[in-house]
């Protein structure tokens, strides 16, 4: 018996051994797809100024992004299903290093369409390492930690949201707030020469991130990964229609659609929104927005201690709870108590994405890789429910209002928290374990 004890605790050793180096390799692309992400804050206040644009056209940059999630995570899913994890892997760490590229000469012809372009290409890039990252880490160990961990992974997604506005202010934004009488006043030749400098500065950071992206994607190739193939059987019997028949799944694909919308509404107009409601300019709202980085890491790191003593749900409702009275007292105070409250806002959500993810695919066996791709493809909330922010507050005049959108998003979290969380058995499913 003895023997037997000491076999396994081998076994195990070896198997976190085998585990330890890949969880960190994925675990890092958590960094750098959060680091893209956080660059939106930044990169719309200041192409709405480079181009002149209203809130509506800027929440275009949010909706490039997320309809690539929409159009790309099932073909991702069903490519991973037969080449599995480390080829999806390679796959998206191509699209994301080509899109990064692709801004150098998008600032060249200073044309808004070709960044919302590169944006795309990036993003259709994210939806395969989206898809397989976090799955992958579900894997990667014992099935009962696997909120845990996954919630530990996302938290370096946290560290990206806070680094991200951070170097993005210093890099992209500039100190000069020219009126439109300002530019006006200008000689043509001047005039010409700042919106050059203006359209130029998103060069550096996004060639930085692109050579970055190219080291990792190399890596991957050339480290030992486990993996997970789907055999010809299990590819043969997993459809959409058979992985919807999960409710718990169909529950996560709308609580993760309002999540990601809300997230998005939030941290995306953040700086757009505490410039209006403070007075403070770009520069000093992308340190505040930093700031809201660095609270959304801290709630991702606490959430995931505090898991071990609450149930997830009631966490997750207790995080949506204040997520959305803090939203309330954004849109209808003013001065610095706005921006103290969005960040509030940042770190109560931390939690919402992983838990979510994790809900619904908890029990799912062959399902799994699909489930995981109809819960990215959830993620087109983040392209649609902006250009409802945008809307609301061109048509008011006040972006504060606006907000009454991630507001309503933070309710369908809390109802999700409370009723819906468990994995259901179908009566299919239980028909099967009858026969």
């Amino acid at each position: 018996m003895n023997h037997a004890n000491n076999k396994d605790f081998t076994s195990d050793t070896q198997n976190k051994k085998s585990y330890l180096f890949p969880l960190i390799l994925v675990t890092s692309l958590f960094f750098f797809w959060g680091f893209i992400h956080n660059l939106d804050p930044v990169l719309i206040p200041h192409l709405k100024k480079v181009f002149k644009l209203t809130d509506l056209e800027t929440a275009f940059v949010d909706f490039s992004v997320f309809i690539a999630y929409f159009t790309m995570a099932l073909p991702a899913g069903y490519f991973m299903r037969k080449f599995g994890y480390k080829n999806g892997i390679i796959l998206g760490l191509t699209f994301f290093a080509i899109g990064s590229l692709l801004f150098l000469p998008a600032a060249d012809t200073r044309q808004y369409i070709y960044f919302l372009g590169a944006l795309f290409i990036i993003a259709c890039g994210l939806a395969f390492l989206e898809t397989a990252a976090n799955p992958y880490v579900t894997i990667l160990g014992p099935p009962e930690t696997a909120t845990q961990r996954l919630n530990f992974s996302q938290s370096f997604n946290g560290l990206a949201a806070f680094l991200a506005p951070v170097v993005g202010g210093k890099f992209i934004l500039s100190a000069h707030n020219y009126s439109e009488a300002q530019l006006n006043s200008m000689s043509p030749a001047a005039k010409q020469a700042y919106l050059v400098a203006e359209a130029s500065s998103v060069k550096g950071p996004y060639l930085t991130l692109g050579i970055a992206i190219i080291l990792i994607a190399i890596m991957v190739i050339f480290t030992k990964l486990p993996d997970i193939k789907d055999n010809k059987e299990e590819i043969e019997t997993s459809s959409i229609k058979h992985t919807l028949r999960h409710r718990h799944l169909v529950w996560a694909i709308i609580a993760q659609f309002f999540y990601v919308g809300a997230q998005v509404c939030v941290i995306s107009f953040f700086i757009r929104f505490i410039t209006t409601s403070a007075g403070i300019t770009d520069k000093e709202a992308s340190l505040y927005s930093g700031a809201a980085g660095a609270a959304f890491l801290a709630g991702r790191f606490f959430g995931t201690i505090v898991m071990r003593y609450v149930a997830p749900n009631r966490l997750l409702m207790l995080y949506a709870f204040f997520s959305a009275l803090l939203t309330l007292a954004a849109i209808f105070l003013h001065g610095f108590i706005t921006v103290y409250a969005l960040i509030g806002v940042a770190f109560f959500m931390s939690i919402m994405f992983p838990t979510i993810f994790s809900f619904g695919i908890a029990g799912l066996g062959k399902d799994t890789k699909l489930a995981s791709s109809l819960i990215v493809m959830s993620i087109v909330g983040g392209a649609v429910l902006p250009l409802g922010l945008g809307y609301i507050s061109d048509v008011t005049g006040n972006i504060q209002y606006g907000y009454t959108v991630p507001f309503l998003c933070f309710l369908v979290i809390l109802f999700y928290g409370r009723k819906t969380w468990k994995p259901v058995v179908t009566e299919h499913e239980l028909k099967l374990k009858v026969e």
